[in-house]
């Protein structure tokens, strides 16, 4: 059946419905938002003199939330807009509009007799053969579609989203007993291409995957960190980013998800799996419930293990509770020593092996932490997952670790785990035992550029399924490399296509990145019939190597630094005129130089989440690059007769003078630096590469050939001067920016103006490039950028002098 999804309806509009209404409005379905009627009126709907019967009395319930839900942040929508395709309603007056739905997702709570009342409501409205799934977090399928239909069983399953369903890709398909394989299937491949999601097939147990590894996880560190006498700061530092997991930690991460749902999830798993011994050796915290018993849950009260507050002269104090004593205490920022020796030696590997021989209370964490999770995650095979790899799939997707339980165990050593767990009093599950044995050293393996897990039932290695959707640069890298330096890498992706990494830190563009895009693109040209530049780290491009530019200028080395900028914007134009198709990949950070290198590629691929723009004047400079050039010749292309050519240039000076970014790839087609109808959005980041490779190949096959440089760019001159100097003037003297802020912004005006022109002038990218690079050069010599600069590679935020 080739099923497709036109209209979707979610029943229950709380932070998660409203939220999945947002992610299915964001891929441009009409979704329609319902829940229940208010049974009393608000004073501000007394004041205005309406009743219950009122439509939008009616319909409060929903909309508020969906507002609310649209004002949060980070927002749940790409772009403000999307939000059109809602339409809210309440459950009374419009469940029979879900006849024309395709798929039916139930959000309301978690209670099993108000969702079997709902599940009864939604049977009578629904069409033969449209989805209807839960989006529980534990109740088991089959007690929910008892009393329903065969039609409704059948297109019945659980369908899981993890908080906040923009973000997480996480996306657990629950079976029922009655589910047919044809809707398993179709889920699987729906999530993926259409709403982005790692889809993870799920047995009907208690917590699911995600869930059942995760709280898990939660709830042994915060017992540890007790037992063994660490804050909850120590803990959340042990527990965060140096373990490539998100820099919350645990305590901080419980907030975020609320305390009173993070118990009840992990009372819930006690409840309903009394053969879990591990889950039962959970003690009860004191801490916990003390929080609890003071309504202090979390970020929803705005009070939790941490809280903060805004004192008379307007400083924000932190606070952190303290485990003990039960009071909170002035949040603490002292360094682990474990964690900062750590931090000296590369990569994930080498650091968990420094973490875990270390002797003090904080090695004695991590070892008592991965001892407990080993054990637990091979005790779970088969009961939760007939094979291990999709509880590394959840907790990667759902809980945003960079490797999920078992990639981790292959950093530490298989027997070295083995060892470690017992260590500390528990037991590794025999078929882990069974796989040692053989002299296996790890779960996974690569072979044929192809992941490899061992599969215990078989007892071999076998290929993870669905792979030949995807591009993974792990996979194929140490076999196809055709080129590298230390700071990117060329990569044949095959059919004629290859593929530059940059593999610098927070993949900053300095003279190895510039080195390898220029001999991608002459390898690319001789060789090869497309390039790609794009990677599989969590950004694309932070921008240029701020630290070389400030060393540079601090130095009045300016032969040097005007030898540097000129690099980047002859690679950038090299890359604009090649013989080849060259196709940009961008995805999360993309700014400053990685934004340039978007913007001069033949085709832009970014994924949905790409947080993309032209920040340089945070740090006191225009763009270098070609940034301030290439928006002039946007605003030039899109000059229309009888139009007032001056408003077109003064958006495209603003997204840079204000440094805009886009906070999602349709964002970015509104500031131009993506072009509708060129550039194309892939809401799945793992599609991505996969998807430029096709239109690297499309281009190629479709005859590309190299451009002709560009002479027809229109600028304005003197015109656009003036109105540019009288609106800086404006700014500085309402004291909306300060003098030096004008100072780059006339700067800027200059170059997009084209200089000092008398007249409307055709000019060539040339031109414009050598007025971009004397007007960045200039700045760099100004006291001013050098303090913006400096505060900015200490602190990561922007100065304003």
């Amino acid at each position: 059946m080739n099923r497709q999804i036109k209209k979707v309806a979610v029943i229950g509009s709380g932070v998660m419905g409203s939220a999945i209404a947002c992610h299915f409005a964001n891929i441009g379905l009409e979704v329609l938002l319902l829940d229940i009627v208010p049974r009393e009126l608000t004073p501000a709907e007394e004041q205005k003199g309406l009743t219950l019967e009122s439509k939008t009395v009616r319909n409060r319930i929903a909309s508020s939330h969906l507002a609310n839900a649209l004002k949060s942040k980070p927002s749940p929508i790409y772009v403000q807009k999307f939000a059109d395709f809602i339409t809210v309603g309440n459950i009374e007056d419009d469940l029979g509009k879900i006849k024309d739905c395709d798929w039916i997702i139930e959000v309301v709570v978690e209670r099993l007799d108000i969702k079997k009342s709902v599940f009864e409501q939604i049977e009578k409205h629904r069409k033969p053969g449209s989805l209807v799934t839960s989006n529980t977090s534990g109740i088991p399928m089959k007690l929910m579609v008892e009393g329903r239909s065969e039609d409704f069983k059948k297109h019945f399953c659980g369908t899981h989203f993890f908080n906040p369903p923009r973000y997480l890709q996480l996306f657990e398909i629950i079976p029922g007993p009655y589910t047919s394989q044809d809707v398993i299937s179709f889920f699987q491949k729906y999530s993926s291409l259409y709403l982005g999601k790692t889809p993870v097939l799920c047995k009907d147990t208690p917590g699911f995957i995600g869930n059942r590894i995760g709280v898990y996880s939660m709830a042994m560190v915060m017992q540890l960190a007790q037992e063994i006498g660490l804050t909850i700061e120590e803990a959340d530092t042990l527990t965060g980013s140096i373990l490539g997991r998100p820099k919350t930690g645990t305590f901080k991460l419980g907030d975020l998800v609320g305390l009173d749902t993070a118990l009840s999830v992990t009372n819930g798993l006690k409840q309903n799996c009394p053969e879990d011994k591990m889950i039962q050796e959970i003690k009860d915290s004191k801490p916990l419930n003390y929080l609890l018993e003071n309504n202090f849950l979390g970020d929803k009260t705005q009070k939790g293990f941490y809280y903060k507050e805004t004192d008379k002269s307007g400083k924000t104090n932190r606070f952190a509770l303290d485990l003990e004593k039960l009071q909170y205490r002035p949040l603490e920022r002292s360094k682990i020593a474990a964690v900062e020796a750590a931090k000296q030696v590369a990569g994930t590997k080498a650091q968990l092996a420094v973490l875990l021989a270390d002797k003090s209370k904080a090695g004695k964490l991590i070892r008592k932490h991965f001892a407990s999770l080993f054990a637990y995650v091979s005790q779970r095979v088969p009961e939760i997952t007939d094979s291990f790899y999709p509880i590394d799939d959840a907790m990667r997707a759902g809980y945003a670790w960079k490797y999920g339980p078992f990639e981790t165990w292959d950093l530490v050593g298989l027997k070295k785990g083995i060892d470690l767990i017992e260590s500390e009093g528990y037991q590794a599950a025999e078929w882990v035992k069974e796989l040692a044995s053989t002299g296996a050293s790890s779960f996974y393996k690569i072979e044929n550029g192809k992941k490899l897990f061992y599969n215990q039932n078989t007892k071999a290695f076998e290929a993870i399924p669905g792979q030949d959707a995807f591009i993974i640069l792990n996979n194929i890298r140490n076999t196809n490399k055709v080129w590298g330096n230390s700071e990117a890498s060329l990569i044949d992706l095959g059919d004629g296509i290859v593929n530059l990494e940059f593999h610098s830190k927070m993949n900053t563009i300095g003279g190895g990145v510039l080195a390898g895009l220029n001999k991608a693109v002459e390898i690319a040209e001789q060789d090869f019939r497309g390039l790609v530049i794009g990677n599989q780290s969590s950004n694309f491009s932070v921008g240029a190597n701020l630290m070389m530019i400030f060393m540079m200028a601090a130095e009045q080395d300016w032969d040097e630094l005007n030898i540097a900028v000129k690099m980047f914007q002859d690679t950038t134009m090299k890359m604009r005129y090649s013989a080849i198709p060259v196709i940009a990949a961008p995805h999360g950070m993309t700014f400053g130089g990685g934004c340039e290198i978007s913007l001069h590629s033949d085709k832009v691929v970014a994924a949905a989440e790409t947080y993309i723009g032209l920040v340089e004047f945070g740090v006191g400079l225009i763009p270098g690059g070609g940034g301030s050039k290439e928006m002039t010749v946007r605003a030039s292309d899109l000059y229309r007769k009888n139009d007032v050519e001056l408003n077109t240039l003064q958006e495209h000076f603003l997204t840079i003078a204000m440094a805009k970014v886009a906070t999602s790839a349709h964002e970015a087609y509104d500031l131009n630096i993506l072009q509708k109808g060129k550039d194309v959005v892939v809401i799945n980041k793992d599609l991505q590469l996969a998807q430029a490779k096709k239109h690297a190949i499309l281009l190629s096959e479709s005859g590309y050939t190299q451009p002709v440089k560009r002479r027809d760019i229109k600028v304005l001159g003197r015109q656009a001067l003036g109105m540019f100097y009288v609106g800086t003037d404006s700014m500085m003297a309402g004291k909306y920016i300060s003098e030096h802020d004008r100072k780059i912004a006339n700067k800027l005006a200059y170059v997009m103006a084209g200089g000092d022109l008398s007249e409307p002038t055709l000019v060539t990218e040339q031109y414009l490039l050598d007025l971009e690079r004397e007007a960045f050069l200039s700045l760099c010599g100004e006291r001013k950028t050098l303090e913006r600069i400096q505060y900015m590679l200490k602190t990561g935020k922007p100065l304003r002098n």
